[in-house]
């Protein structure tokens, strides 16, 4: 990963990117909070890979 700073005074600042995403629906949410409870494993997976909202959002 490359990571560019921006220098203000004598601090380097990381240049952060957030992507925009569209807001979850309800069944969306629904989803995300069944497996952050019932299923940990696969929502650390999916939060580590950057894919949770992908795949709350196909719900």
């Amino acid at each position: 990963m490359n990571i560019t700073y921006t220098q203000n005074d004598d601090y380097f600042i990381p240049n952060i990117i957030i992507r925009k995403t569209k807001p979850l629906g309800h069944y969306g949410r629904l989803r995300k909070a069944y497996l952050e409870m019932h299923r940990p494993i696969l929502f650390n997976e999916l939060v580590l890979s950057d894919k949770i909202f992908e795949h709350c959002a196909e719900i």
